[in-house]
């Protein structure tokens, strides 16, 4: 539950450096904000940021966006702000749980439509997404949603075929057996 009344959707686009989250958050602890939910990655040099703000009084998305922009103050950033409309509900319970897809190859255009392509197809949501390329090697690792309703061997039965096709090797887990088996263990002395 948001701590405020007015809530906002909020995306900043920059070169990556270090001090982008403290401008960003100073911004919001200056208008009184609180930050209630956010997700911050770096892709090839490019920060990126979307969270979900909430304020006590109630701003233009304009305003909200130049106040993170410093009003010009910090030309590298691009900022788009919003107001947060919460999703809307599912008619079909999605209790299946999650899932982690990882999938490596060599990289070819299309590798990332071909398995969202099928993903979508099954209704099966995407919550979380990586991709790089290491040399010619595509990785891939996805979190996803999977409804209740759907045989998890089938599926992997399906990715390693649609794999195989493009030359791809694809695992999917469900996320708990992925995190016990990806884990660091650190030694204590």
């Amino acid at each position: 539950m948001a701590r405020f009344a007015h809530s906002y959707v909020l995306n900043v686009v920059a070169h990556d450096r270090p001090g982008i989250v403290a401008a960003v958050t100073g911004a919001i602890v200056e208008l009184g904000g609180n930050v209630e939910a956010c997700s911050q990655t770096v892709v090839a040099g490019y920060f990126t940021l979307i969270m979900i703000v909430s304020l006590p009084e109630p701003v233009e998305p304009g305003e909200l966006a130049g106040r993170v922009r410093g009003d010009g103050r910090r030309q590298d950033f691009d900022v788009i702000a919003r107001d947060f409309r919460p999703a809307p509900a599912r008619d079909e319970p999605r209790a299946g749980g999650h899932f982690v897809m990882t999938a490596f190859g060599k990289d070819a255009p299309g590798v990332l439509n071909t398995f969202s392509r099928y993903l979508a197809a099954k209704d099966i949501n995407i919550v979380d997404f990586y991709s790089d390329i290491r040399g010619e090697e595509l990785v891939l690792i996805s979190q996803l949603e999977v409804p209740v309703h759907w045989d998890i061997p089938m599926l992997q039965a399906d990715l390693e075929q649609i794999a195989g096709r493009i030359g791809f090797t694809v695992r999917l887990q469900h996320e708990n057996i992925f995190v016990a088996t990806n884990q660091l263990r650190l030694v204590r002395p």
